[in-house]
């Protein structure tokens, strides 16, 4: 029985299917030039061209590919190791495999080699009949890439489907058929695995999983619990396509159809088999012109970075099995269409995903593990701009995919990360003892020492945007041992900052506090009531500032910034483990910062619903309670002193009385907000 299955992808504009290759010698080499009527041999010596532009990395190229679209690929020249068989060759069986499920154009049978004499006696294959005239296409381009990879065999079989060869046969009427025969790597793609009860247990024992094969991504362990077990089997599985994805790039060839479906696990080998590259194409095209290298270099540069992207989807789903449901992955790749910034994607998710799912709970917890190291990989692998995704070599070194043996420097960006973390973390317990609110201190002044952007300009650009109100350093007032007029339960705080169109430095903020304002004795249990919202509107001048680090003999306050003690910062520092990321060994006297100059208009909104809106005695107990709750930087925005850091994801600003206010991007679109 054949299997016939439309399968969706991701098309990729302008990568063409490869062209076929002369065949070069290191000495002397000899190609054909297709004048649109016929082959014209052109002798030519190897080249070897050194090129480099400004903002361009400088490589070698030791050959010399002249050879145009209308040359015709024939699949029986230079053969090599790849087989021309019969179909009376094979004993077809008559089922197939779920995981092996093709294209529209495409019928895909199982099969086992009969010839007694054939290399491949009694082995078991994939026969994949290739019906229209690009699917054809797509088959003898594999047999191409196989011979360009065949070189370096055990790269090859290890991180690739295996091409054994083809069925070609003519019929009567002048056409002909295509039937590509590659290895079979067991029943399910990698997607099928991920989508069973069992996945994890199954996964394991078909990985072969023991102390040596863990070794590989650097841990020392097996079981344990079962987030840990997950971590480990994602960082093998990453891994290993990783190193696949890399063996491509590094032989100037981009797969450009890399996704869950195309990926096979196989139980000899225990590899992941990155597909039958029909699809690969070339970095270089194929042209004479020095001035066509600088596009090559770009085209190389997308073409990789598409290949990044796809691997980052297959992180995700991997890791966030919700993802596998095409309504959830539809609106999870709209989020990052829209032009958010990946970084912001736990915000995103925290929100969007079914908070009851084991594995959108699980999926979550293992991103979080190691100071969030997992959303940082995902960041970069999503990343908006082609020029800032990660590459494999540089993934394979990412402290998310190492295990806890492998001793990994991190860099200052991922030190950021894991401070801004871990103060998220932090806030997100909701138990403010003496020892959370200490460490959430100290991390929001190492962040601030470690502010990436100094320069008010910078700040320009990255202020812009939504940002909801995590923590305050400040005094916290709640309703447990207070008995107010009116109570007032907070909701979310945002703080949405705008270019105003009355200067190029002038920035127009606006604070909007939702509260619920509860009636009757039985609010501690039942905290249904009247929803309203306290918005704050005031304009902003940017200017450069200085956040002065004082003695401890030493008073006052400085009008630019906030004035920290220095000798218990420094104490702090020296003793706690992240202080060692810290690039000062004694502390400045001061550090730049962003400061904030008010207008001295304030306007506030105060929206009440039925039927407090009709009290103004009431209305106005209520904005005194909101005021005593929030911090008064958020009602007063004319208190906002500085900003300190800045980033993608986070942002911290000090207030006149030294509290800092910790904020992340919010792209959820509420409109209660």
């Amino acid at each position: 029985m054949a299997l016939c299955d439309a399968s969706l992808g991701w098309g990729v504009k302008g990568f063409g299917i490869g062209r076929p290759r002369g065949n070069l010698s290191t000495i002397q080499a000899s190609c054909s030039y297709f004048n649109g009527q016929t082959l014209i041999p052109v002798p030519i010596k190897s080249w070897k061209v050194s090129c480099c532009s400004s903002g361009k990395t400088s490589f070698p190229l030791n050959f010399l590919d002249i050879a145009k679209n209308g040359i015709p690929v024939s699949v029986e020249e230079d053969s090599g190791h790849v087989i021309k068989f019969k179909m009376s060759d094979f004993k077809v069986l008559d089922s197939v495999s779920i995981g092996l499920g093709g294209r529209a154009d495409e019928v895909v049978f199982e099969a086992i080699v009969k010839d007694p004499k054939s290399p491949l006696s009694n082995t078991k294959v994939v026969l994949r009949r290739l019906i229209s005239a690009q699917a054809r296409r797509r088959g003898k381009r594999a047999i191409e890439v196989f011979k360009k990879l065949v070189r370096r065999k055990m790269m090859y079989y290890s991180y690739s489907m295996q091409v054994h060869g083809y069925v070609a046969s003519s019929k009567g009427n002048g056409r002909s058929s295509f039937t590509l025969v590659h290895g079979y790597h067991g029943s399910f793609s990698l997607r099928h695995w991920f989508q069973q009860s069992d996945w994890l247990p199954t996964l394991e024992a078909t990985l072969a999983l023991d102390e040596e094969s863990v070794r590989r991504v650097g841990d020392d362990t097996i079981g344990g619990p079962a987030i840990s077990r997950q971590l480990r089997l994602i960082r093998i599985l990453m891994r290993d396509l990783l190193i696949g994805v890399n063996y491509l790039h590094s032989h100037g060839l981009a797969h450009t159809e890399l996704r869950l479906e195309n990926l096979h696990v196989s139980p000899v080998d225990r590899h992941i088999k990155v597909g039958i590259l029909g699809n690969a194409a070339d970095f270089f095209e194929d042209s004479l012109d020095i001035g066509s290298m600088e596009n090559n270099m770009d085209r190389r540069q997308m073409m990789i970075a598409f290949d990044m992207r796809c691997v980052g989807f297959i992180m995700a789903k991997m890791v966030l099995r919700d993802l596998m449901d095409p309504l959830v992955f539809t609106n999870f790749k709209s989020f990052l269409t829209k032009g958010n910034d990946p970084s912001c994607l736990r915000e995103y998710l925290l929100q969007s995903l079914d908070r009851n799912s084991s594995s959108g709970n699980s999926g979550i917890q293992i991103l979080d593990r190691n100071w969030g190291a997992g959303w940082n990989l995902l960041s970069l692998l999503l990343a908006g701009k082609p020029s800032e995704r990660i590459r494999c070599l540089d993934a394979l070194r990412h402290p998310f995919l190492c295990g806890p043996r492998w001793r990994v420097a991190p860099s200052i960006d991922i030190i950021r990360w894991g401070l801004g973390s871990t103060a998220i973390r932090i806030t997100e317990e909701y138990i403010y003892g003496h020892t959370q609110r200490s460490r959430l201190a100290h991390f929001i002044e190492l962040m601030e020492m470690l502010n990436p952007h100094l320069k008010p300009k910078n700040w320009l650009k990255l202020l812009p945007g939504k940002w909801r109100l995590l923590y305050c350093t400040g005094k916290h007032l709640g309703l447990t041992f207070r008995s107010p007029p009116v109570r007032a339960l907070i909701g979310n705080t945002y703080l949405t900052i705008s270019k105003s169109i009355e200067s190029a430095s002038a920035l127009a903020l606006t604070s909007n506090i939702n509260f619920t304002v509860m009636v009757g004795p039985k609010w501690p249990h039942d905290k249904e009531g009247v929803p309203g919202k306290l918005q704050v509107n005031s304009l902003f001048n940017l200017s450069a500032g200085r956040q002065i680090y004082v003695k401890e003999e030493t008073s006052g306050r400085f009008s630019l910034g906030h004035s920290a003690n220095r000798d218990a910062l420094q104490q702090r520092i020296t003793t706690g483990r992240w202080g060692k990321a810290i690039p000062y060994k004694e502390l400045p006297s001061s550090l730049p910062v962003a400061s904030f100059v008010s207008h001295d208009d304030v306007e506030v909104i105060l929206n009440l619903d039925e039927p407090l809106s009709r009290d103004v005695k009431s209305a106005g107990n209520v904005v005194r309670e909101v005021r005593t709750q929030i911090p008064p930087e958020m009602f007063d925005l004319s208190k906002l002193v500085c900003g300190t850091y800045v980033d993608s994801r986070l942002l911290v600003l000090r207030g006149v009385s030294g509290s800092a206010l910790l904020f992340t991007r919010s792209c959820i679109d509420e409109r209660s907000s």
